[in-house]
């Protein structure tokens, strides 16, 4: 897709260009009647406009801090010590800022513990992941790391917000002489004032350029800091801490969990009469009629009706007063609020500085707050009720499953997860909070304290009164949901949930020196492909900076030319690929081989650092963090480790079994795409192939070939394998030439020749958009809904982007489902035999288990019989089963 056709995604650090506005105009020009005094909002809102006009962004969000404190403070407490007390004319302008631009219909973030920055970054990297322009406006030099080919920062200018740099990569390059990635490594060294991070002294910006551009890495640097002479270099010796210390507060966060997704922010229409309301109070007159002209550019003419307040709007129950109850009282409650035992009661856990804190527990009409004090004896009551299979609403339930073990609490009978159904209604979003559940589906604002207010005006909600609204949701969102989507929700995700947090709970045992010696033999691999490349070309240069590279590749060595961007032509791993395969050169496949080698050694380091004090590796499954059902990995993600190099497997085999077990199997479904998409499209050759146990790929390349199966080729079987997946994803025939670097023509024919033999799956694949384009959706064998809206984008890209997805969608969805199944069945067998047994890992279609003594053949036969038995398709589910010292060695 070119730059132009992506949709562009502006984010806005909030606080720090509104203190820059307020710093850029004068205060008491900018006051209203009330003696409120609003330059910050002002400036802010000019900027804003500015922005919308000029780059004309897609989605658009604007991040706050809620206060100065974080988890960076937690390690050092003098972290932004320096800064001074916000001068009273500021204060109460942000809350300001944030009601007009929720009248802007403008989405706006905070996160407790993180800061703006924080959120951005995460924002950000979504977004180049999600194929978005990404453009970030922000007042803080720490956003710098966050450049690339595909986000850019926009930075204010000494004079305020008027005028903003634009930051891309060559731009980085230019001004400070290193990779936007390795400026916080500059950072570390020479400290930041505004931040009170001293850095080493007698240090300075031009001797830390110097350093990082002659070791390549901070941690190169200081792992060499014997090599630096003068006073300098002892200085880094004896405050090396500093610049640990500073590099660690400077990182900003790329994860950090929030209600809302880049494909989220979408820009919604402006309300006329939200915005003429607010600006009337602020007194913004001439703002109002660029906001009003802009409105009215974007084809809104007439006001929208805002939501009602929440005692306003009618038919909105009363909220139930909360009572506090322990002992004999809270007994009695649970009996009476229990009984029958089919209506859930919701629950909601609190948590403070030292964990558990309270629990808030509520019916229809009433609600409770359990405070929680470990060991007290009248918790009977709610310890069994919280293990029993009495029926419980809750939102993002696996969280508190964990939060509940770690004080010894068992859950069972989780009935209902409103982030789960939430999810499964509209699986394209993400909502992790549950105050946006509650906006998005009751209309109502969730009652939150002022983050900006050291004792906020109104307290935040109790959990109870939290655990209330779980309830309303339920009813709010199950109305919508249809019956597929209710069952796969009753008797697939919900009954997952505490599969999924045990599995994260014990988590794998991993070898820990042994990634310790990957890591060092690969930091050494990349730096010899270095050298090697350095030699080649006589001289060094930074292999990570495009702008280098253009200059080397394209005018020193007189390349071809690759794709042009908007700094020059791509240096990316797909261009450089293809340029050395049209154009070979010693240098292009040095740098390539280095390239690879340092992926893999960041996947190593992210590896080793995840390792808990228990030995194990404890990833997050995230249930709902893909659109087909799919369950993704994070922290660390363990669906990144390469299957089938030398390196890929040497990564694996750093996973073992622990201490009382003796060995792990792992269980593998056999192109369990293809099989769906043979039961799915009822082709009779495919089906045939595998209820007849041949090898699909050789099977396929007979019939469009021509020959007998024995004299199906290699390439030629590669070629068969690379188009029977990529039809089942969209693949066009100049995507399958250049996937298989074959010409276009070739290609268009061998997809011609497949579809005159498997004219079923053509059938099948034409239909399944068609369908889509009727129905609004896809869905999966077991009744998973996928909602295609965008299949009548008139926005030609959403549109082939929605169709491209509804292709493959039930086949994906259908796969998850199945793995999802046979988890729960071999977990329930696991418990009902008693073994000692345990399921580890979930990587793609991959188990993986740990074996108790004497348990193998037993285990082996669960794990075959579920996996085996997940679903009942028209061509078998083969399963692969293999065992080992460690998860390389089990591989099938």
């Amino acid at each position: 897709m070119s730059d132009s056709a992506k949709p562009t995604l502006l984010l806005v650090d909030g606080h720090s260009l509104a203190f820059r506005a307020f710093y850029a105009l004068p205060v008491d020009s900018f006051v209203t009647r009330d003696g409120q005094h609003t330059n910050a909002i002002h400036g802010f809102l000019s900027m804003l406009l500015l922005l919308l006009q000029k780059e004309r962004p897609t989605h658009l969000a604007v991040a706050f801090d809620i206060s100065r404190y974080s988890f960076r403070t937690r390690e050092y407490a003098d972290y932004k010590g320096t800064r001074g007390e916000t001068p009273p004319e500021f204060m109460g302008q942000v809350p300001l800022l944030e009601e007009a631009l929720a009248a802007m219909n403008i989405r706006t973030l905070s996160k407790e513990d993180y800061e703006a920055d924080d959120i951005l970054a995460t924002l950000a990297t979504r977004g180049k992941d999600a194929g978005y322009n990404v453009l970030v406006v922000s007042g803080d030099r720490d956003t710098i790391q966050l450049v690339d080919d595909d986000i850019t920062l926009l930075y204010p200018n000494a004079r305020g917000v008027s005028e903003l740099k634009r930051y891309d990569r060559d731009a980085v390059v230019e001004r400070y002489g290193v990779e936007p990635h390795q400026y916080p490594e500059i950072a570390a060294l020479v400290g930041e004032t505004s931040d009170n991070l001293p850095g080493i002294d007698k240090v300075g910006e031009k001797t830390a350029v110097k350093w990082i551009n002659q070791y390549g890495s901070l941690e190169n640097l200081l792992a060499s800091a014997d090599e630096i002479k003068g006073v300098v270099g002892q200085n880094l010796r004896d405050q090396r801490d500093r610049a640990e210390r500073n590099r660690r507060l400077n990182r900003l966060v790329r994860d950090v969990e929030l209600p809302l997704g880049p494909d989220d922010l979408a820009r919604a229409p402006i309300n006329p009469a939200a915005v003429r309301a607010v600006f009337d109070r602020l007194q913004f007159r001439t703002l109002l009629e660029r906001v009003l002209k802009l409105a009215s550019e974007e084809g809104v003419t007439d006001a929208v009706a805002p939501i009602a307040p929440v005692d306003d709007a009618p038919g909105i129950p009363p909220t139930p007063v909360v009572r506090t109850m322990v002992d004999e009282e809270l007994a009695l409650w649970l009996d009476r609020a229990s009984a029958g035992g089919t209506t859930p009661l919701g629950l909601q856990l609190e948590f403070g500085p030292s964990g558990l804190a309270g629990f808030g527990i509520a019916t229809q009409d009433d609600s409770v707050y359990v405070p929680w004090a470990p060991g007290r004896p009248d918790y009977a009551a709610l310890e069994r009720w919280l293990a029993s299979a009495s029926p419980k609403a809750m939102h993002a339930s696996k969280r508190q499953y964990k939060a509940l073990d770690a004080v010894g609490l068992a859950l069972n009978g989780i009935m209902y997860d409103t982030m789960i159904a939430a999810w499964l209604l509209r699986p394209s979003f993400k909502h992790d909070d549950l105050a946006t559940l509650v906006y998005d589906h009751l209309g109502e604002t969730l009652p939150e304290g002022d983050p900006n207010q050291l004792l906020p005006e109104q307290e935040g909600v109790s959990p109870a009164t939290e655990a209330w609204y779980i309830l309303r949701l339920v009813d709010a969102i199950a109305d919508r949901l249809d019956d597929g989507s209710t069952r796969v929700a009753r008797e697939i995700e919900l009954p997952l949930v505490p599969v999924l947090g045990r599995m994260e709970l014990t988590g794998v045992s991993v070898d820990r020196d042994g990634l310790r010696a990957l890591g060092s033999s690969l930091s050494a691999s990349a730096a010899d492909h270095a050298s090697s490349a350095f030699d080649v070309i006589g001289r060094e240069i930074n292999l990570g900076s495009p702008k280098q590279l253009q200059q080397l590749l394209f005018e020193e060595l007189g390349m071809p030319k690759t794709r042009a961007t908007k700094t020059g032509y791509s240096t990316d791993a797909a261009s450089l690929a293809d340029l050395q395969e049209k154009a070979p050169h010693p240098f292009l496949g040095l740098l390539l081989q280095h390239r690879d080698v340092t992926k893999l050694n960041q996947i190593v380091e992210t590896l080793e650092k995840s390792i808990a004090d228990d030995g194990r590796i404890h990833t997050t499954y995230d249930q709902t963090g893909t659109s087909t059902g799919r369950i993704s990995s994070n922290d660390p993600n363990l669906q990144n480790i390469p299957v089938k190099t030398e390196v890929g497997r040497r990564i694996r085999s750093a996973f073992t079994y622990g201490e009382g077990f003796e060995s792990l199997l792992t269980a593998d479904y056999s192109q369990i795409e293809m099989r769906i998409m043979a039961h799915l499209s009822g082709d009779p050759g495919l089906i045939e192939a595998f209820n007849e146990g041949e090898d699909l790929h050789r099977f396929v390349g007979a019939r469009i070939f021509g020959v007998s199966p024995e004299d199906v080729t290699p390439t030629m079987r590669t070629k068969v394998k690379a188009m029977s997946y990529g039809l089942a994803y969209g693949l066009s025939a100049f995507g399958l030439s250049k996937q298989l670097r074959i010409e276009t023509a070739e290609a268009k024919q061998l997809m011609t020749d497949y579809f005159v033999r498997f004219g079923a799956v053509r059938d099948y694949l034409r239909n399944v958009v068609e369908q889509a384009r009727v129905d609004g959706y896809t869905e999966t064998i077991f009744g998973r809904r996928r909602p295609f809206p965008d299949l009548h984008s008139p926005n030609r890209v959403l549109r082939e982007n929605a169709e491209r997805a509804a292709l493959n969608s039930p086949i994906q969805g259908s796969a998850a489902d199945i793995m999802k199944i046979a988890m729960l069945g071999i977990d329930s067998d696991l418990n009902e035999q008693q073994l000692s047994s345990r399921m580890l890992l979930q990587v793609h279609d991959e188990l993986i288990f740990e074996v108790a003594p004497g348990e193998l053949e037993t285990l082996t036969e669960i794990v075959r019989t579920r996996m085996g038995s997940a679903a009942q398709l028209s061509v078998p589910l083969d399963v692969q089963v293999g065992t080992g010292t460690d998860w390389d060695a089990a591989a099938h």
